[in-house]
């Protein structure tokens, strides 16, 4: 009903000074509305590439797993020390800390830097070895889930830099705390997605 209400509203009538109450829909910050149903959006994809791989491996007929690289482990140590930094952040920002606040980005963006370059590397042992995407359709699968769990970590990473550089332009905790907090809940939601996709590959 609110945002019914919302729709029938008449800015042009409304008095000076006035501010309409609400502009979620269901009770939440727009960010943070948006925020979920990015990331409802991004667990449906997921969720049906890991039913097609799945589906594609049970078959077996010219499935061919790759080797694990341990490549694939530092890279996942990584993420969650990434994801462990935004929360620091994020408890920071809460707390009004601009010190633990800087030093949790920075140990988040570094370190998400690092996974995505530990997963390129992986890519290049991988490809010298011969495992090609176009070998057979475990290799393609392999590419292909981690590619996109790439390019959803490189878009929060947009995130990440435009609030650190708010913070470089001398702006207040209280002026980024949103901000941080929707990188934080962006990030362990990735590394919850990178976790599960991890122990499918593992498979």
């Amino acid at each position: 009903m609110g945002f019914l209400h919302h729709l029938t509203d008449k800015p042009w009538l409304t008095e000076p000074g006035v501010v309409i109450a609400q502009d979620d829909m269901v009770g939440l910050p727009r960010a943070k509305f948006g925020l979920r149903v990015l990331m409802a959006v991004i667990g449906m994809l997921f969720t049906l590439l890991v039913v097609a791989y799945s589906e594609r491996m049970v078959l077996g007929v010219d499935w061919h797993p790759l080797p694990e690289p341990w490549l694939l482990w530092l890279n996942t140590a990584a993420l969650v020390l990434s994801s462990a930094g935004l929360q620091w952040a994020r408890v920071s920002a809460e707390r009004g800390r601009m010190d633990g606040l800087w030093k949790g980005l920075l140990a988040g963006g570094i370190c998400a830097f690092a996974f995505l370059a530990g997963q390129l590397l992986a890519y290049r042992e991988l490809v010298d070895l011969g495992y090609y995407a176009s070998t057979n359709p475990a290799n393609a699968f392999f590419y292909l889930i981690t590619a996109l769990h790439g390019l959803h970590l490189m878009g929060g990473l947009v995130a990440w830099g435009r609030t650190t550089d708010k913070l470089r332009r001398g702006a207040e905790v209280a002026k980024v705390r949103m901000s941080v907090e929707l990188c934080a809940t962006y990030w362990h939601y990735l590394l919850l997605i990178w976790l599960v996709l991890f122990a499918l590959l593992l498979l």
